[in-house]
């Protein structure tokens, strides 16, 4: 196994240097968009099995920011269903041999979590307006000013450990095991692997939606201006 913080370059275009990781990372790019290009290029009302599982992914993705933000999850649905979509195809990208899956490297995590970070100071100037945001950091005194922008910091690197570590470990295990025990013995493990990569990819999706809803304001119902009020009667 190397060295997960040691990555040798495969080409150079110019002098950027481009290793293993980041061409992984382009593969799962363009299989997804053309997943997507594929599936959402003929859209009908009586809809066949691939946008049939498209409209469950989008409608359990609009549920879980829903129930998240209580919010309405359309200015989100994108970069929530984004990050899930490529996390989650990024970690099961382990079970093609030869392949290392690019979050088993911090430099991917790294991106991710600064995605999330830049997006939740975004949609928190959006929601709040740039003056109503940085007040944000000055709740519930401004002595706690330090302490919040830390906390805005230590729980984007914290996405950028908890993804890293899990991911890392489990190549690593499987990887062990198969060495010492041949071919068919780690298939259990890399079952496990394929749950562990769900799981995380869900985490890390439902964390992003947190950070963000935190941002963006407090939470309110998102069908609460359906519902009209008794007492305007």
């Amino acid at each position: 196994m190397e060295n997960p913080l040691s990555i040798e370059p495969l080409f150079h275009l110019g002098p950027v240097p481009v290793t293993a990781p980041v061409v992984v990372t382009w593969v799962i790019m363009a299989v997804l968009a053309a997943l997507a290009w594929a599936t959402t290029r003929r859209l009908t009302l009586r809809p066949g099995k691939a946008q049939t599982v498209l409209e469950l992914m989008v409608t359990t993705i609009d549920a879980q920011v829903a129930d998240t933000m209580r919010r309405d999850p359309a200015p989100f649905r994108a970069l929530i269903g984004t990050i899930f979509l490529f996390v989650l195809a990024a970690n099961w990208s382990s079970l093609i041999p030869g392949v290392e899956p690019p979050t088993a490297h911090v430099e991917t995590d790294a991106a991710l979590a600064l995605i999330v970070f830049a997006a939740t100071i975004a949609y928190g100037i959006r929601a709040r307006g740039m003056s109503g945001y940085l007040a944000t950091f000055a709740e519930p005194s401004w002595v706690m000013i330090p302490l919040n922008v830390i906390e805005q910091i230590t729980r984007t690197f914290s996405l950028i450990v908890r993804l890293f570590g899990n991911v890392m470990s489990g190549v690593f295990v499987v990887g062990i095991v198969l060495s010492l025990a041949g071919l068919l013995v780690p298939i259990p493990l890399m079952a496990l692997d394929l749950l562990t990569g769900a799981v995380q990819a869900y985490i890390f999706a439902v964390l992003a939606t947190v950070f963000i809803g935190a941002a963006v304001g407090e939470t309110r119902d998102p069908a609460a201006n359906d519902r009209k009020d008794p007492s305007d009667d």
